[in-house]
């Protein structure tokens, strides 16, 4: 039996700067990990690049003042509501920023009691005991700071209700989760919620709005000499100084498709390559979900498409196998993987097992691996991925 399975390893690069060539500093630093630690490279491998450096080597960078002059000539001089933003100051306070400085005056919409990735700053069981009904119920600032009182982030200790409206003197909070609710103000919207925001704009524009903008439409195009993203404008980025932000990276096909070439040429193995964010996962303890970016991984090579066929090892184990034991359940666990059914889909031997995207589950691993702070690495190594029990 080989007793080694997936291993997820984290690989150091230098610090990326723009114009640095990552296709061959990441090359070197797998095969230079790979000599120096003596584990071999092998077909199938799978190297993941972080999107912020990818970023960071394009000069992906946009000011509040460039944000601010797109949202300007999208609106010109009207009231806008923005409604749905997550509660963030990495993620989100500087395209707030940029969006204030860009319109007359900006009236947020927040909702309650999480924002749409699970930051929390009242309890459920605090909406029951004040008898709010958050499908209906809305608020102003001051309402729901009366009604509930202390309502910063429970892991952050920010107050994001002040925080967001003294993002500028033009700013104003109410708090409603139908995001219609804003039509109430004004006609011109950006809704700013990620994952539903096809949804919310269709509603919006449903229920009267005269012009809705998302922010994928926002930056997805350079702004007197800014960085974009043509695809997911400002979503996926991140504060980078107090002024600007670091936008998610362009091009990302053309880096991983050229990366595995460079591999190929250096190692003369097929290893599979990708571009990865926040991973696809939810806090047990904090409720949050940490994808906050437009997707998990924007671009990856072919081999790595599709959803796993596996099945449950557990089932087989406790059913087909349970008169069996020791060398002769291995054998037989072996055969039955071996002779799987090439699409186990609404059969009970995968059930129980994770029918999601690879790169979502690759792009999980891979953040978990690499961490938000300060392990500097980049650069993720996966191996044995695709390897099972029977191999």
């Amino acid at each position: 039996m080989d007793y080694q399975g997936t291993i997820s390893r984290g690989v150091r690069a230098p610090i990326i700067k723009m114009g640095d060539d990552l296709v061959r500093i990441t090359a070197d630093c797998v095969v230079n990990a790979s000599k120096e630690h003596g584990f071999p490279l092998q077909d199938k491998d799978v190297v993941a690049v972080t999107e912020a450096v990818l970023a960071r080597s394009q000069g992906n960078y946009a000011t509040t003042d460039q944000i601010a002059k797109d949202v300007s000539e999208k609106f010109g001089d009207e009231t806008v509501g923005l409604v749905l933003p997550i509660f963030s100051r990495n993620r989100f306070s500087m395209i707030l920023k940029g969006i204030a400085k860009g319109v007359k005056k900006l009236i947020i919409q927040l909702s309650y009691p999480s924002d749409e990735v699970g930051n929390s700053f009242v309890s459920p069981e605090q909406l029951i005991e004040k008898g709010v009904n958050p499908y209906s119920d809305v608020f102003t600032a001051e309402q729901f700071k009366a009604t509930f009182g202390d309502v910063r982030h429970t892991f952050t200790g920010v107050d994001y209700i002040e925080y967001y409206q003294k993002t500028g003197n033009n700013c104003q909070v109410i708090l409603a989760n139908n995001p219609c609710e804003i039509l109430k103000y004004t006609k011109f919207v950006i809704n700013a919620d990620i994952h539903s925001r096809k949804r919310t704009k269709a509603a919006l524009l449903k229920a009267g709005a005269e012009k809705v903008v998302s922010l994928d439409e926002i930056l997805c195009r350079s702004v007197d000499g800014s960085g974009y993203n043509e695809k997911y404008g400002v979503l996926g980025s991140n504060l980078a100084t107090e002024n600007s932000v670091k936008l998610f990276p362009r091009d990302c096909q053309k880096f991983v498709d050229a990366l595995s070439e460079e591999l190929f040429r250096m190692t003369g193995k097929h290893i599979e390559c990708m571009v990865y964010g926040d991973g696809a996962f939810k806090d047990p303890v904090g409720g949050i979900w940490e994808l906050a970016d437009p997707v998990c991984s924007p671009a990856y090579t072919k081999g790595l498409e599709g959803k796993p066929n596996e099945i449950k090892l557990k089932y087989v184990a406790d059913n087909e196998l349970a008169g069996l034991s020791g060398e002769e359940a291995v054998a037989a666990m072996k055969s039955i993987i071996k002779n799987k059914e090439q699409d186990l889909v609404n059969n009970m031997k995968s059930q129980g097992t994770t029918p999601r995207q690879i790169t979502d589950l690759l792009g999980s691993l891979a953040d978990l691996t690499s961490g938000s702070g300060d392990k500097g690495t980049p650069i993720i190594l996966i191996q044995n991925y695709f390897k099972n029990f029977s191999m």
